[in-house]
């Protein structure tokens, strides 16, 4: 089976990109991340690319101020590399529409929360698991989703639901929801890779099934 090229967009510490190295590293998933993009200088998810290998790239308010400026940079690089797949792993900058359309059903992201509960805009990181604390549900998880012009409203590839805990803080909850993300977001690219991902209307198929928990995928970043 040929090998997809991915480019992961980071803003962060980049954790969830680690996990997708990882299964990639131990032949789990066949594909090759071309390139790691941040829109922060200091992200130290360029860090853990460098350590494997991949070129680090940064486009962001320092070399390129002018956002539209940001996104033909961005939709350059793409071209140049002939990207198959975009991950979005805590990527903190807006994609322009012709971005997204030309990479319709070909941009994942993941979410920390039960698409389409805790999403939209405003809900991303600690503020998402303060949300479901102070609302008081009893379950939360984790989505990757296809992603659309809106904010978290592509079609949802895969969810895994973790209970809330009474003595549940910020803290602790958003340390077993990540494990969920670190679980998802590789399968989620191996099915992609493995071309098993079907978009019908607002319905993501899964050719062939599949079963969480039984890929080996979750385990802890650090």
């Amino acid at each position: 089976m040929s090998k997809i090229r991915i480019a992961v967009l980071v803003s962060g510490g980049g954790t969830n990109l680690q996990a997708v190295i990882d299964q990639i590293e131990r032949g789990n998933i066949p594909a090759v991340i071309e390139m790691v993009i941040s829109n922060r200088k200091d992200a130290y998810a360029l860090e853990r690319a460098r350590r494997h290998g991949i070129e680090s790239i940064y486009i962001g308010s320092k070399n390129f101020p002018n956002l539209k400026e940001r996104n033909y940079r961005l939709e350059k690089i793409l071209e140049e590399r002939k990207i198959d797949l975009i991950i979005l792993a805590g990527y903190m900058q807006i994609l322009e529409g012709h971005i997204i359309e030309k990479y319709r059903n070909r941009i994942i992201n993941i979410h920390p929360s039960l698409i389409p509960s805790f999403c939209g805009q405003g809900f991303y990181g600690e503020y998402v698991h303060r949300a479901v604390l102070e609302y008081g549900v009893k379950l939360t998880g984790a989505t990757v989703h296809f992603v659309d012009e809106g904010a978290d409203t592509g079609p949802v590839i895969l969810q895994k639901a973790v209970e809330v805990q009474e003595e549940d803080t910020v803290e602790s909850l958003a340390k077993r929801v990540l494990t969920l993300e670190h679980e998802l977001l590789p399968l989620a690219v191996k099915l992609f890779a493995e071309g098993r991902l079907m978009v019908e209307g607002r319905k993501v198929r899964i050719k062939g099934g599949y079963s969480i928990g039984e890929t080996g995928f979750n385990q802890c970043i650090r």
